[in-house]
Parts: C-alpha cells; structure tokens; sequence
C-alpha cells in the first residue's frame, strides 16, 4: 500500500501507513467471508476504497476532542481510515447490517483502535451531537440528510464549518437542484487520484449544519 499511496499522501506518519497496511490485510481476509467490497474489486482494495478515504488529510484538520460520525459505514470506509489518520479524534461508526458490523468491530480491536466506537444501528434512532457526519454514497442525499441532521451541532473549530462531510459523484447541478441544498467546500478526487477515470466527477463535499434544514424531502417510496 504505501510503496504506491505514499507519494500522494505525505501527510501521512510511518506508524499510519503501517496500521492501514494492517487493516488492508484485515478486510481482505474478511471479505472472503462476507461481501463488503466487490469480489471483483478486492484487488484494487487500496486504490478505489482507502485512497478516496484518505484525500480527507488534504483539507480536513480535527482539533483535539472531534466527534465524527459514519453512517452507513459499511465495511469501515470512510470511519476506520478517517480514524487512523485523526487519532486525537473520536469516530462513531453506525450501520443498520450487523454483520458489516461485526467485521468492522473485529477490525477495531485487532488495530487497537481506542477512538472507534461501533454501533448497529439505524441513523435516524441516534440523538447525540457531533461535528461530522461522514458519509460514502450511502443513499439519496435527501435520505441521508433527513436521516442524520439530528445528529450535528452547529459551529465552526476545525478547518471546515461543523456538517456532512459527503463522498459524492454525479452532476453537482443536479444535486444541488434535487436536494435545495449546494455544498459550501468540495474537493475533486480525480486530479490527485492519478487522473484515474473511475474517480471522473466525484469528490467529496461539506454541507454546513445550518443549511441542512433547507434540504428538501426525499421523495416517498410505495
């Protein structure tokens, strides 16, 4: 992993790269068994899964005490990385499929991650305030910030104003048009991701707290 992300990322310490090398073999292992990344896409685990993750350290600074949490973690992307990268930090990672769960906890503990909390459950029954909410394509946005909004303070201390950290591909335009809400940072993954065209328009996006209110509602299913 670090002979080929290591350029990109110099941010990144000796003991990091190590702990995420770690982790890459953990999820491989894991992913024999349960499905979190595509069977087809297992080999490009580093490169289309933890790279995107780790662009976060190119514009995000936590100061001590940060509260982030991962909805729809899935198999710890972007939490478990997001974790290794702002050790001062403390990151809850929530997913309703308790046994995407499971391995994510298994993970936890064999890194002796002490500020990762996990949870199964659903978005929506959590009440507690945080910083960040971090999300990876999880659903809608519109779900996704109805699902979650709850869940955030208000306020500025870190490098970003407090909100939805978002990994997010398609039409910005049609986004911003579908949802009511437009992004006030967005970081394209593309020119630092080796130009890669699996990366061509995504990028990752912060909706502020205080504008999440004027999301519209997504649309009702059945």
């Amino acid at each position: 992993m670090q002979t080929e992300l290591a350029p990109l990322f110099p941010e990144i310490t000796p003991d990091q790269w190590a702990q995420l090398t770690a982790m890459a073999a953990l999820h491989r292992e894991w992913n024999e068994k349960i499905n979190l990344v595509s069977r087809k896409d297992i080999e490009n685990l580093e490169r289309h899964h933890y790279a995107p993750c780790l662009a976060a350290i190119k514009f995000l600074k936590l100061m001590h005490g940060a509260r982030v949490i991962d909805v729809g973690t899935g198999g710890g992307f972007p939490g478990l990385i997001l974790a290794v990268l702002y050790p001062h930090a403390h990151f809850t990672l929530v997913d309703s499929v308790g046994k995407k769960i499971k391995v994510v906890e298994a993970i936890t503990e064999s890194l002796h991650l002490k500020n990762v909390e996990v949870k199964n459950a659903r978005a929506e029954t959590l009440h507690r305030e945080h910083d960040f909410v971090t999300g990876r394509a999880v659903a809608d946005l519109r779900t996704f910030v109805h699902q979650t909004k709850q869940l955030l303070a208000k306020g500025q201390k870190h490098s970003l104003p407090n909100g939805i950290l978002y990994w997010q591909g398609g039409d910005p335009a049609v986004e911003a048009a579908t949802s009511g809400i437009s992004p006030v940072f967005s970081f394209e993954l593309q020119p630092l991701l080796w130009n890669d065209e699996k990366f061509l328009g995504k990028r990752i996006v912060l909706y502020r707290t205080q504008d999440l209110f004027h999301c519209k509602k997504p649309d009702l299913v059945g």
